[in-house]
């Protein structure tokens, strides 16, 4: 009885849940900027989902690391400050307080096993990904940063956020569109190409330089530099110089 119980219980938990992450992506369509949202979504993704992550997780040294030490990053902004100007450390600090941001912004969730620490893990290393990847926190780049993670690891949660941001771009915000394509082309490409990310050790490279940390993990800006001719078009369009549309 108590089983039957308890089965009914997580079915109709699992109901709650799609139901409510379908709410959150419908809000997300209309405001890409809603975190509040992107957290309701993740906690609707389904346990098989999960498992994919943290089996592609296991995949690569830093990932099987991770899981096993469980370590978290903590972003000590005093710290940081006091590095010198140019090191990784001290250019994460300079992200935040360049955009008005604060760690305590990201939610610190508990890690009881695999799958719990990696949400925890790659929500409190996201604006550490940011300046990794040299993306900001434009809608165009927050969705650019979605690539990265969708061409790195399984999952939902990413991909729906890319799709939601350009159909948002498509219908709401058409001059954002093309800058939103070129951000996704050259993340999903910077994904491709760099080393596995989740579970790097980003608080023992604080000291070194922002460039070294970058070429080491395969995103240095070199290679990040978009070449094709979507990324063309949107500097075009920047600059007012786009070709008339139909």
């Amino acid at each position: 009885m108590n089983r039957t119980v308890l089965s009914m219980f997580e079915g109709a938990r699992s109901i709650w849940l799609w139901l409510r992450g379908l709410g959150a992506a419908l809000l997300l369509l209309r405001d890409p900027n809603r975190l509040d949202e992107v957290f309701a979504l993740d906690r609707a993704t389904p346990k098989r989902v999960r498992a994919l992550v943290v089996r592609a997780a296991r995949e690569h040294g830093d990932g099987r690391r991770a899981l096993a030490e469980r370590h978290r990053i903590v972003i000590d902004m005093v710290r940081l400050r006091a590095l010198p100007k140019g090191t990784f450390g001290r250019s994460v600090a300079d992200f935040y307080d360049e955009n008005g941001l604060t760690p305590s912004a990201i939610p610190s969730l508990e890690a009881v096993d695999d799958a719990s620490y990696v949400s925890a893990h790659l929500y409190e290393t996201h604006d550490v990904w940011h300046v990794a990847t040299s993306f900001g926190t434009s809608v165009a780049e927050e969705i650019g940063l979605q690539a990265v993670y969708a061409a790195q690891m399984p999952g939902r949660l990413a991909p729906i956020l890319v799709a939601g941001g350009l159909l948002q771009g498509a219908l709401w915000v058409h001059d954002d569109f093309v800058p939103r394509m070129a951000a996704v082309a050259r993340g999903y490409a910077i994904g491709k190409r760099a080393q596995p990310l989740f579970g790097v050790r980003w608080d023992e490279m604080w000291e070194m330089r922002v460039e070294d940390v970058r070429r080491r993990l395969g995103v240095s800006a070199a290679e990040t530099t978009p070449s094709s001719a979507l990324a063309v078009h949107a500097r075009q369009r920047t600059a007012g110089s786009a070709p008339a549309q139909p």
